[in-house]
């Protein structure tokens, strides 16, 4: 062997050696890393009489999480994005928050895991049902193992592995009105609807509205397949759900109540019906399989994909309105690009005729669609804190865009929706006058235009 080759190998072997050292080094820190937090979550188990196979048993605690928790190493590391994303502020919002999730199937199971992931300090997690072997399609924790085990006591058990300081309360219960004040006792900040039988919906949504708690509603995720049209929105906006179309009408004409609710629902119509019914004898009925009476035996299928992203969705939003970040969600306006062409020539046109010349339409129709949809939500200014709810304008007849003060260019920021009645009074008096007789509408259009400003950083 030559010299030259002798020296390759001499160096080949030093670099494994060196890499192996190194990778040793690598795997020790890790080891001992983990060793760690290992003590550290086994020691926490055992504070609250707990061990890594019966941490599902966690002693009930008082209303919201451990105001100190972000104080610690593991935690806060473990945490560490969202305290980017939120700052330390906000996130110890959602860690002593309260939230209380009903029905934990493929929606229920992942918008609870989420916001346990997240950091919520306290969960109250509902459901009378076990899992079954074909709801693992679509189910957020649960295993083969888990097939016949209530869903609560299935998601505590997985969630104390997870996040043991959460303070996770699991009932195998059915939420009726006779368990109405004891599951919605405690204050929650949040309560996640996630019920797929209409009663138990309409009168959660009911006693939630009653009580003055904030809550989220999942309507019909089965039967879908496309994740580009979840949205969320009020009830009153709702399309293409069956499932919301008969909430909307219950709740109106038992209750009395029309809107201000929100809910995530697909725009998607149903790919799919329920499965026809059938009974394994000749004399047996669907009432004979109802494991509560009044409760659906026939079954919708579901692609487990779409229930899961409702249930993220659901998380998503309940974090962010717990930690204070204010956004704005999508308005459903069913207007397509050319509505938006006929609104800005109908601009121009009106600039024209009322000041002579459209060189101060500094608008496109691009703009004219953000204007319309993002700050109007496809409305009148007139309609946006009426309970206009589904009589929201799905067509540009009667609706044109005007400056909101006449001596500034048609900007993005000085451009309101009206109606034509609407935009000639407008146009007759001054914003001195609408200010002083009508306070409330002209803050109102002020905070909208403000917006605009930011947004387009003008």
């Amino acid at each position: 062997m030559g010299e030259r080759a002798k020296e390759w190998l001499l160096a080949a072997g030093a670099g494994a050696a060196v890499g192996a050292l190194s990778a040793a080094a690598v795997m020790n820190l890790l080891f001992s890393r983990s060793k760690r937090r290992e003590g550290y979550v086994q020691n926490l188990l055992e504070s609250n009489g707990m061990t890594a196979g019966n941490a599902c048993s966690s002693r009930h605690l008082g209303t919201g999480g451990s105001s100190d928790l972000l104080s610690d190493e593991v935690v806060s590391e473990q945490l560490t994005r969202n305290i980017q994303f939120f700052g330390m502020d906000s996130q110890k919002k959602v860690t002593e928050s309260y939230v209380v999730v009903i029905g934990l199937g493929g929606v229920g199971s992942h918008a609870a895991s989420m916001l346990l992931r997240s950091g919520v300090g306290r969960l109250l997690l509902v459901d009378f049902d076990q899992v079954s072997l074909s709801s693992l399609n679509r189910h957020a924790v649960a295993t083969r193992d888990d097939v016949g085990t209530p869903k609560a006591l299935c998601l505590k058990k997985h969630f104390s592995m997870i996040y043991p300081e959460c303070q996770i309360d699991a009932r195998v219960q059915l939420y009726d009105p006779s368990s109405e004040a004891e599951i919605l006792s405690g204050k929650p900040d949040f309560v996640l609807d996630c019920i797929d039988n209409i009663d138990t919906k309409v009168a959660l949504l009911a006693a939630c509205v009653r009580k003055g708690l904030k809550v989220l509603s999942a309507m019909g995720a089965g039967a879908r397949a496309d994740p580009t049209r979840i949205r969320v929105a009020d009830l009153r906006e709702s399309s293409n759900d069956p499932l919301s179309r008969s909430v909307r009408y219950r709740l109106k004409k038992e209750h009395g109540i029309e809107g201000g609710i929100p809910v995530v629902f697909s725009l998607e119509k149903p790919k799919a019906k329920l499965l026809p019914f059938q009974a394994s004898k000749e004399e047996e009925t669907p009432a004979d399989y109802q494991i509560v009476p009044g409760f659906r035996v026939r079954i919708i299928p579901v692609l487990g994909t779409i229930p899961a992203i409702f249930g993220q969705v659901m998380a998503s939003y309940v974090v962010t309105q717990l930690a204070g970040l204010d956004f704005q969600t999508e308005p459903v306006v069913n207007l397509d690009l050319d509505h938006y062409r006929i609104l800005h020539q109908r601009l121009i046109e009106h600039e024209e005729q009322a000041y002579g010349t459209a060189e101060q339409v500094l608008v496109d129709a691009e703009d004219v669609m953000y204007i319309v949809k993002e700050l109007w939500r496809g409305r009148s200014a007139r309609d946006q804190s009426q309970d206009t709810g589904r009589k929201m304008w799905r067509s540009v007849n009667e609706l044109m865009l005007v400056r909101w003060d006449k001596s500034k260019p048609a900007g993005v920021s000085n451009l309101i929706l009206l109606k034509f009645s609407e935009a000639d009074t407008h146009e007759s008096t001054t914003l001195d006058r609408i200010e002083e007789e009508e306070p409330e509408f002209y803050s109102m259009v002020s905070r909208v235009l403000k917006r605009a400003e930011i947004e387009y950083a003008l």
